[in-house]
Parts: C-alpha cells; sequence; structure tokens
C-alpha cells in the first residue's frame, strides 16, 4: 500500500459515479477493504445500515480501520468532513467527527515499550474542512487522555508502584492546571489513614496518597473522583491461585481512570471544581503483611476486621471516601477493579455502578453515548447484616456466597459522608481486552476516563 490512501464510504457520490468502486463495493464482504484506483489507494467503508448507526459504531468503525493502515505504515489517511458526516446522517455531524477521531487515534494505540524489535506507529488522520477542525482536536484530547490510562494500567508493577506513581503523576501534569498534591507515608500517620497503611504492610514501598485538584471553575459544586490505585494485588496473606497473574498490575484501574479524567477535563478546559483522590499501595504477602482477623481502626471512628486480605481494595478506599468527606465534597464517585462478582454478573462489556439512583440512570445515558457503558446495579439492604463481625464494627467480606459486587458496594456505602451524593462504579470486567477490536487494542481499555470526566461535566452545570 502506498504512503497515502483516501477513505471513503460506500454510500459517497464518488462510488456510483466510478464503475471500478461502484463494482468493487458490489462485491464487498468487510467491514473496509482497499483498493487501487487509478494509481490513488482508497479505503472503502462499507455502508452503515440505519438501525445499526451510534457513535459507538463510528468509533469502532475508525479505530479498525487505523489498526489496519497502521500495521501496513501508510503514513497518511485522508477523508473530507462530509463523506463522515453522510455517512451517519441520522447522527450529529460534530459528535460524529469527534467520535470518529476518537476511534482513530485509540484503534491504533500500542504499548510496545519493552519490545525490542517493535516501535510504535501510527498512520496520521487528515481530515480535510476547515469546520471539522475543533471536533477533530476534542476527539484527539479525549483519546490522549484515555491512551495515558491505558499507558498507566499496562505498565508494569517494577515501574509503576506506590512510590513512583506520583511522580509519574507529578510529570504528565506539568504544564497543565491541575495541582498535584503527593501524601507520603508520614502523612498517612498523621492522617491516621489506616487502611492504606494496613494494606501497604507487606510490600518494600511505601504507600503514597494523591490528590489531583483542578478549579475549572470554583463555584461549581465539588466533585471527588475516588480510584483504587493498587499497584500490583498478590491477594497478600490471603494468595491469589493462578497461572499468570501478571494482569494484576491492573488493579490499579481506578486509579487510572480518575487520572486519565482530570486529564480530559484540564484539556478541555471543563468548568468544573474537581479533586481526584488516589490511595496507593501493593499488595504482597511477608512476614510484616496484615494477617486474617485483625482489626483496623479507621479515622471515622469504625472499626474493621479484616476477614481475607485479597478484599483490600475496599480497605483502602475507605480511607480515600472519609478524605473526600474532608473536602467536603458534594458529589463522590469512586471507581475500582473491585470484584470478580461484577464480571460473573455482567460479564467484560460494561461496568456496573451502584449508589444514587437517579444519578446512576444519568450516567447510564452518558455511558451509552461515550462508550464507557454501564449498568445500574442494586444495593440491597437485606445483605447489609452479611458484613456483620464479632470483634469489630464490621468484616471486610460478607458471609454471603454470593452477591460479592453488592455486598462490596454496602461495605463502601458506610464510609460515605453523609451530606454527598454517591456513586460507586465496579469496573473489574472492563479492565483489559483480550483481543484488539474495535478501537480497543489488546491490554489495559483506559475504562472509566470519558465516562468520569462527562459525568463530572454533566453534573457540573
Amino acid at each position: 500500500m502506498s504512503n497515502e490512501v483516501k477513505v471513503i464510504f460506500a454510500n459517497d457520490p464518488f462510488v456510483s459515479e466510478n464503475a471500478a468502486v461502484k463494482k468493487f463495493v458490489a462485491n464487498q464482504k468487510a467491514e473496509h477493504s482497499s483498493v487501487l484506483i487509478e494509481g490513488t489507494h482508497y479505503i472503502v467503508v462499507k455502508e452503515c445500515k440505519e438501525k445499526e448507526m451510534t457513535l459507538e459504531k463510528v468509533r469502532a468503525t475508525a479505530g479498525n480501520i487505523a489498526r489496519d493502515v497502521s500495521a501496513q505504515k501508510v503514513e497518511t489517511a485522508i477523508i473530507e468532513d462530509g463523506v463522515i458526516s453522510n455517512a451517519y446522517a441520522k447522527l450529529d455531524k460534530g459528535l460524529v467527527l469527534t467520535a470518529f477521531a476518537e476511534g482513530w487515534e485509540l484503534g491504533s494505540y500500542q504499548f510496545v515499550t519493552y519490545k525490542s524489535d517493535v516501535k510504535a506507529f501510527q498512520t496520521q488522520l487528515t481530515v480535510v474542512g476547515d469546520e471539522a477542525k475543533p471536533f477533530i482536536e476534542a476527539g484527539k484530547i479525549r483519546a490522549a487522555a484515555t491512551a495515558f490510562s491505558r499507558d498507566l494500567m499496562n505498565e508494569v508493577s517494577n515501574v509503576l508502584n506506590p512510590e513512583t506513581f506520583p511522580e509519574v503523576l507529578k510529570k504528565n501534569f506539568e504544564g497543565t492546571d491541575v495541582e498535584v498534591n503527593v501524601l507520603d507515608k508520614e502523612n498517612l500517620e498523621q492522617m491516621e489513614m489506616n487502611g492504606v497503611l494496613t494494606v501497604a504492610r507487606g510490600s518494600v514501598y511505601k504507600p503514597s496518597f494523591v490528590e489531583l485538584v483542578y478549579r475549572g471553575d470554583e463555584s461549581k459544586p465539588l466533585v471527588a473522583l475516588v480510584g483504587k490505585g493498587v499497584t500490583f494485588d498478590t491477594g497478600g496473606i490471603s494468595l491469589k491461585s493462578g497461572k499468570d497473574l501478571s494482569d494484576m498490575r491492573m488493579d490499579m484501574g481506578g486509579a487510572a481512570a480518575v487520572s486519565g479524567a482530570l486529564m480530559l477535563l484540564a484539556k478541555s478546559k471543563a468548568k468544573v471544581n474537581v479533586v481526584a483522590l488516589i490511595p496507593i499501595v501493593e499488595n504482597m504477602p511477608d512476614n510484616t503483611s496484615v494477617l486474617p482477623g485483625e482489626v483496623i481502626k479507621y479515622k471515622n471512628g469504625l472499626t474493621v476486621q479484616v476477614g481475607n486480605t485479597d478484599a483490600e481494595g475496599r480497605l483502602i478506599l475507605a480511607d480515600a471516601l472519609i478524605r473526600a468527606g474532608e473536602w467536603k465534597a458534594e458529589y463522590i464517585v469512586d471507581i475500582a477493579t473491585l470484584t470478580g462478582a461484577i464480571v460473573n454478573a455482567l460479564g467484560t462489556e460494561l461496568a456496573g455502578v451502584f449508589g444514587d439512583y437517579e444519578f446512576s440512570a444519568e450516567m447510564k445515558k452518558i455511558g451509552d453515548q461515550n462508550g464507557d457503558f454501564i449498568w445500574p446495579m442494586p444495593l440491597v439492604e437485606a445483605y447489609d447484616k452479611s458484613l456483620d463481625s464479632d470483634y469489630a464494627d464490621m468484616n471486610n467480606i460478607s458471609s454471603l456466597s454470593g452477591a460479592g459486587s453488592i455486598t462490596a458496594g454496602l461495605f463502601l456505602r458506610r464510609f460515605v459522608p453523609k451530606e454527598s451524593k454517591w456513586l460507586h462504579v465496579d469496573m473489574a470486567g472492563m479492565m483489559s481486552k483480550n483481543s484488539a477490536t474495535g478501537y480497543y487494542a489488546k491490554s489495559a481499555t483506559g475504562y472509566g476516563v470519558r465516562l468520569l470526566a462527562d459525568f463530572t461535566t454533566h453534573i457540573s452545570n
């Protein structure tokens, strides 16, 4: 293939006017195919049926094309803005252009840091049309923030750990309007963040807690985005089993999501008032590790018996939720790769959201639009007593054999400030993809970046 291709859709007038292309399209079976016509390489995209016409379809199509042409080392792909918008005529033109650029950038995403013989390559997308420029730029900003989250999740745990993670965030937020505050172990001891300190005991790395502050408009209600930052989760003394636990480096997916969301909001100059709260630990077995049966006393006076050290995420999120109350956040959204139970319930195509019913429904609508799909889940009051402990106010695991994601949510709810509206997102099923498809690579997804940023913007309007 040449260094330049033109992208057209099967319903483009050029197709009907050119006999060779028209004949090619008539026999086309793949979503997109390349054809050489009079010395010019074209990527021809099959016509999208009206019932399949969604922004997610736009993103997926762009991602598939980008991955294909990037693999063939094509330098530039050219498409006219009218060609894109006409192909998805029932959708808003600006949103279509943004979605196409977003899908394109993410579709060719690669994490090849440790491959000695591979260099990342991406075909440059050129959209012709002056009106398209702000929409294309918006799509690129959204993609870059999501790619940032993917990079954090894909990074190996000896490079990204509780001591280096804060430095990575400092470096990446340089030159932005985001203030990065890092609390070290000594600060955590002074602030009585005993959940974070307890979970981190077995690791060679000291725990940390990062606060990312973006004041795009301080007159807006404060939104706290809380992200679980377990840079590697062995399960601690309650050791995980499995042939390959390497994906447990992605147990900081919640932290990556809130970091990417802050990047997106700052780069977009969003008129919001937001703080991201990120507790960061490594959960390791050692002679200093927390043992099942130990009791943690939290700053708010609640005590928790550790029934299972592999239910560590909720122990550190509890500290962050208390901290959100100290910030006097009006809205709190926590996000975490929290339970395998949510995967059993919803699979690997969407996350679960718990908490305020009204806001859960609004978040679902936002996810339906931006591609971070989510489904409202119940907090069943009858299950709350399953967290009872004989030795403390509660246990960190339920006595039930099922409903694991619900009881995890019920646990977290006990630490939510009464004055705040709260949602909990369990993204365990959306952590990574097993194959490259649409605008997803076979790696970390960057899930939650767009969901949190768009939701924050929504509730701030």
